[in-house]
């Protein structure tokens, strides 16, 4: 049965935030399986929390996934 819902998607690994503020600066983390509403999170590869009222290092945000542009489609396709 879990096999299942894995398959189907219900079955999701949970995933680290952290909360910046304006300077960078960590204020929160949070464990959750859907990104945090909010444009102050980051997601990152774990929660450390010496992380905590620091900067947050460059190399602890996972890269956000490719938008896709709303634009006008590339010549030739």
């Amino acid at each position: 049965m879990n096999m299942l819902l894995t398959l189907l998607g219900f079955n999701r690994p949970e995933r680290c935030f952290a909360r910046l503020d304006s300077a960078g600066r960590c204020q929160a983390f949070k464990q959750c399986k859907q990104p945090p509403v909010g444009d102050s999170w980051v997601e990152i590869e774990e929660i450390r929390l010496n992380w905590l009222h620091q900067v947050l290092p460059a190399n602890a945000r996972i890269a956000s996934p490719a938008r896709h542009s709303s634009g006008h489609p590339l010549p030739g396709l």
